[in-house]
């Protein structure tokens, strides 16, 4: 847990809810090791699998999944490759587009593009960060500059702000879990709506054709960038119910308001339930 990107904190977080929970069944000796490094060098070597809960950078582009490889250490998530894809949104969207899973229209602009390269309103975010860390939400010409800057990368990824409605899809090896919605005060999950607003509200959706279309589709993406163990699927959903992947998240936050747990225990299992499910799905490429 941990790390060195800006999801440090956040990270931080989920890595002791997962270390608690999983040091509560009484089965496992819980190591914590707070990475602040792109390097293993705190981990010790005798263990028996590592539990990544570190968000964004060298915990999610492939980085400390290559390393464990190395070592032979079985991890929870997707392997490097895979992590490598998801975490970069470009890439994604590639991978999508060839595979025809539905994104969203996209392009990309630099730091001195002087309007959007797509109609407005657009969503303009870092393509290699996670937990909503860069991202506005442009609906005017004025927002613009300020979107780049906030964005802060070359180039930032400029994506067609879908209308409607927005849900997630946890995945744990090949298997769809409860559909949820997510629904964010004023219509927008930035960075405060998901860690720390009381207001945003997580309903379950009803089974039924929509939640079957969602739970495919998610699958088609998890399979299209070759995922395995834990992954999250994200999409926002038209007023005509077009279906539209925004992105994968292969290391899902464990806060109090996170998503997977909260689908987990949807089908029945304890926080610390879920954690152990995931947890057991470790594995790894050996070099």
């Amino acid at each position: 847990m941990g790390g060195v990107s800006s999801e440090r904190e956040v990270s931080l977080l989920s890595g002791r809810n997962v270390a608690e929970a999983l040091a509560s069944l009484g089965t496992y000796e819980v190591v914590p090791v707070d990475i602040k490094e792109e390097s293993l060098a705190a981990m010790p070597r005798d263990i028996d699998a590592a539990y990544i809960a570190l968000h964004g950078g060298w915990g999610e582009n492939g980085g400390v999944q290559a390393a464990l490889d190395g070592l032979g250490i079985p991890y929870t998530g997707p392997g490097a490759a895979a992590s490598r894809i998801a975490m970069d949104k470009v890439k994604t969207k590639m991978v999508l587009e060839m595979r025809n899973v539905p994104t969203a229209h996209w392009s990309l602009a630099s730091p001195d593009t002087p309007k959007s390269p797509i109609p407005l309103p657009v969503v303009v975010k870092p393509p290699c960060d996670g937990s909503s860390v860069g991202i506005s939400k442009v609906s005017t010409e004025a927002e613009w500059g300020p979107a780049l800057k906030l964005a802060a990368t070359d180039p930032a990824l400029v994506e067609e702000f879908v209308p409607g409605r927005e849900f997630t899809v946890a995945i744990l090896d090949g298997e769809a879990w409860p559909v949820i919605e997510i629904v964010a005060k004023g219509g927008w999950y930035g960075y405060d709506e998901k860690y720390f607003s009381e207001e945003t509200r997580y309903p379950f959706l009803e089974e039924g054709e929509l939640a079957e279309r969602l739970k495919r589709i998610a699958l088609d993406a998890y399979a299209a960038v070759g995922c395995r163990g834990v992954t999250r699927v994200d999409f926002r959903v038209s007023p005509l119910g077009r279906c539209y992947v925004l992105e994968l998240n292969t290391s899902p936050g464990f806060t109090s308001h996170s998503l997977v747990p909260k689908a987990g225990m949807r089908m029945g299992f304890t926080f610390a339930g879920v954690c152990d499910r995931i947890l057991r799905s470790a594995r790894c490429d050996r070099a």
